[in-house]
């Protein structure tokens, strides 16, 4: 007998007919060997960018304030950024090993389900709210506009700084949703941008220390910054740990569009080291051009703006709004690269119809862009955008998602290490240097999920009007979403409707094979 799908629902034909049914996989199996090749069009240099544009954001630029308050001194701060490139390292190793085992577009969501086979169907749930409600480029956004406004010498106004942030992920939704391969360019070109922007700040810092111009401090004194460790709190560490994470975010980027990536075991070895190892060298220089071109108060009260802060130290006003203006295109090239992946997320959770009206998150048209998966993630950064008080806004966006892709990250982490003792039909052996990076990974992402469950110190508060929990609690309620969600999708409404779900292979008209839910008939017809 073989199954065929007829009105949506899947029913077994007579033996005889198995023949042909062998003949339609071969020629499936053949457009997808002709078809995949010319799907594959991100090569090295554009997967190095991918990684570029979704690291540097906004995070150096708009984070070392709040890690050097968390921290208390200099010193301290930079050994949080090189923890944070530590980590970022480790993560980067479980992802190619991922990457390389399963080198198709989804990221996290097919190492989830890979790992949790029962009970069917709820991981991919739970990943699914994940990938949905959480506005990945809202907090981007909204720097973009608090620079761009100040590059612009217009006092960034509540309702000024949520239209103009909003202005920025609409046009990345658009761009990326009409014209792919403009939006590939104006990320590169970005990225290119981005790296010219970090060399001026790291150029700023040495002319500052050549002049001798750090602002509320003896000249005499510049040669020796403030460097004593003070005591911190484990609520400060995990937060300001939160912030240089958010900060290198982005290293796994090109997981979620393997389909896309050519020779894509080979480009995630080269591509994300040296990605990485470029951006954590820029990182360290920058954080010392901050130090040595204001004082630490000047640069804890700056909020995100110390980078605009050091150009004013050393340059004057005018060359503030210079540094403003190119760190909104940085800000814009993140956002860019953030929606580029979200939507390919959304994308395939249509495609494969775990969200109500798949056919229409999934869809390629008109443009052969992902444009309603696109506008699924516009959509919530919408909301983020004009829902959130504006002062909490982006912290609260960098803990909601920080948080949740800890809880995912220690998974999939430690889901490397059961398979070296239990390994699945077609797992690779894993070296080493990967099960002693997993696991390292996996507990530094364990401790960050379970610390802002306390409570913080004062002085140590993540928000200004919101409670400290917040973050914590949202990420789990988006993941109770998801679970109510697959109890609705996979549970109530197949018992009520008289059908299981089932999921089955098939290849795409765009060429890519992919697994689909289908709806399978209680009662089969032979």
């Amino acid at each position: 007998m073989v199954k065929v799908k007829k009105r949506g629902h899947l029913w077994l034909l007579p033996a005889d007919q198995q023949n042909a049914r062998k003949s339609l996989h071969f020629k499936l199996e053949r457009l997808e060997d002709g078809q995949e090749s010319s799907r594959r069009q991100i090569g090295l240099t554009s997967a190095v960018f991918l990684i570029f544009n979704r690291i540097i954001g906004t995070g150096v630029f708009a984070t070392p304030s709040t890690i050097l308050r968390l921290t208390g001194s200099e010193g301290l701060a930079l050994t949080m950024w090189l923890i944070g490139a530590v980590f970022a390292a480790a993560g980067m190793q479980v992802y190619i090993i991922w990457g390389t085992a399963l080198p198709r577009n989804g990221g996290e969501k097919n190492y989830l389900e890979y790992l949790f086979r029962r009970p069917k169907y709820l991981i991919t749930s739970v990943y699914a709210a994940n990938s949905v409600l959480l506005a990945w480029a809202a907090g981007n956004s909204l720097v973009f506009g608090e620079y761009i406004l100040r590059a612009a010498n217009i006092d960034p106004g509540l309702w000024t700084l949520r239209a103009v942030g909003f202005l920025c992920v609409t046009f990345a939704f658009l761009i990326h949703g009409t014209a792919l391969k403009w939006g590939l360019r104006i990320q590169n070109l970005l990225g290119f941008f981005k790296i010219f922007v970090l060399f001026i700040v790291i150029g700023t810092g040495f002319v500052a220390l050549y002049k001798r111009t750090k602002v509320g401090e003896n000249p005499q004194d510049d040669s020796k910054p403030d460097y004593p460790v003070t005591t911190v709190s484990v609520s400060s560490f995990c937060l300001s740990l939160y912030n240089v994470i958010w900060s290198y975010v982005g290293f796994s980027n090109v997981n979620y569009a393997l389909s896309e990536v050519k020779n894509p075991a080979r480009t995630l070895r080269i591509a994300g080291p040296l990605a990485l190892g470029i951006v954590t060298v820029l990182y360290l220089l920058a954080n010392l051009a901050y130090f040595a071109g204001a004082s630490k108060e000047e640069i804890v009260n700056s909020g995100r703006l110390v980078a605009a802060l050091l150009f004013r130290n050393v340059y004057g006003p005018r060359a503030e709004r210079v540094l403003s203006g190119f760190v909104a295109m940085s800000a814009l090239g993140n956002v860019l690269s953030v929606t580029f992946s979200q939507g390919r997320i959304n994308q395939e959770l249509g495609r494969e119809d775990i969200l109500v009206f798949g056919r229409f998150w999934g869809s390629n048209r008109p443009f052969n862009a992902p444009l309603a998966g696109l506008g699924l993630h516009w959509f919530a950064c919408f909301l983020v955008i004009f829902a959130l008080p504006p002062g909490d806004a982006f912290n609260f966006v960098l803990n909601v998602i920080s948080y949740p892709l800890s809880v995912i990250n220690a998974v999939i982490s430690l889901g490397i290490v059961y398979l070296a003792f239990q390994p699945y039909s077609g797992w690779p052996k894993v070296n080493t240097f990967g099960q002693v990076a997993a696991v390292f990974f996996g507990a530094a992402n364990t401790f960050l999920f379970v610390v802002p469950l306390i409570k913080p110190p004062p002085g140590d508060e993540p928000y200004e009007v919101l409670p400290y929990w917040t973050h914590a609690v949202a990420g789990w309620a988006i993941f109770g979403l998801g679970f109510l969600y697959w109890f609705t999708w996979a549970f109530l409404l197949p018992k009520l409707g008289g059908y299981r779900l089932e999921r089955e292979q098939e290849v795409g008209k765009d060429g890519l094979s992919r697994y689909k839910f289908m709806r399978v008939s209680r009662r089969i017809r032979i």
